[in-house]
């Protein structure tokens, strides 16, 4: 079975689910069981100093970081907060999903993502998107994802509105000329 762990999922023009529309997703974990991901380019409209003035109010924000954007992870538990961040241990709930790359979901890391206790690098999402056994695999069939290696530049370094793009670019193709039955000749 092809894994599709540490990629990204980037959705054809021709997605037009109005959540993944453009989106461009991180695969943590994929198995026989299914896949989960986190949308790491749609902002939900909240920023960081937003998110913990109403889940840690004695929490200190820098303000180089108080304007980070939250992002919607996906459609499932929109409730629950994913933080996809570079390698730093400590937290009550993290998992190690490369050498450079955790998510944590434990309320502890909260306090610390606005100032200088946090990780390095830090994507804060709320939900996350899943798929079922096989489910992501058809989808991928039927043209609805390319796939590409993450980039930890791309994950962490790149601005939201030019994620998308950026990995398409990573390809080497010109999105906008492939149709939507690409791969069906």
């Amino acid at each position: 079975m092809q894994t599709f762990e540490n990629q990204f999922l980037i959705a054809m023009p021709s997605l037009d689910d109005p959540y993944f529309s453009r989106s461009l997703t991180y695969i943590c974990e994929h198995n026989e069981d299914g896949a989960m991901g986190i949308v790491i380019n749609q902002p939900v409209g909240m920023t960081l100093k937003e998110l913990l003035e109403q889940t840690e109010q004695d929490a200190i924000v820098l303000p180089e970081k108080a304007e980070t954007p939250v992002l919607a992870g996906g459609p499932v538990s929109r409730d629950r907060g994913f933080i996809l961040h570079t390698t730093q241990s400590g937290w009550s709930s993290s998992l190690q999903l490369t050498s450079d790359i955790m998510v944590t979901t434990s309320k502890d890391i909260l306090s610390a993502l606005g100032n200088n206790n946090a990780p390095d690098k830090a994507i804060v999402a709320l939900g996350y998107a899943g798929w079922s056994g096989g489910q992501l695999e058809h989808e991928i069939q039927h043209n609805s994802w390319l796939t590409v290696e993450a980039d930890l530049d791309i994950l962490f370094n790149t601005p939201v509105t030019e994620k998308w793009e950026k990995a398409v670019k990573k390809l080497g193709i010109d999105i906008w000329q492939l149709g939507p039955e690409a791969g069906h000749a």
